[in-house]
């Protein structure tokens, strides 16, 4: 599932550290959020598409990979991203 041009603009605008940032942890996070969100609700049409299926689980392990980095390096930062993205934690 690829990400319209207009809508990733928009996650990177809203979650940049600086104003040329469109790779930081914190977009990076974001913009697989949106991605893993797309793929859920393919899997409602898809029941047995297991190869996206695989896709999403490898793009759940980088986002939880991301936000240990996050954690471990500023707690409150992580705080912020759980809450603006709305995932559990």
């Amino acid at each position: 599932m690829v990400l319209v041009k207009d809508k990733k603009k928009t996650i990177i605008e809203s979650f940049k550290v600086h104003s040329r940032d469109t790779g930081s942890a914190d977009v990076q996070i974001a913009l697989i959020t949106e991605r893993i969100n797309a793929l859920a609700s393919h899997f409602k049409d898809h029941k047995k598409d297991h190869h996206s299926r695989r896709g999403l689980l490898s793009l759940v392990g980088r986002r939880r990979r991301l936000l240990g980095f996050i954690k471990k390096k500023d707690s409150k930062k992580y705080e912020e991203i759980i809450e603006k993205l709305g995932l559990r934690k």
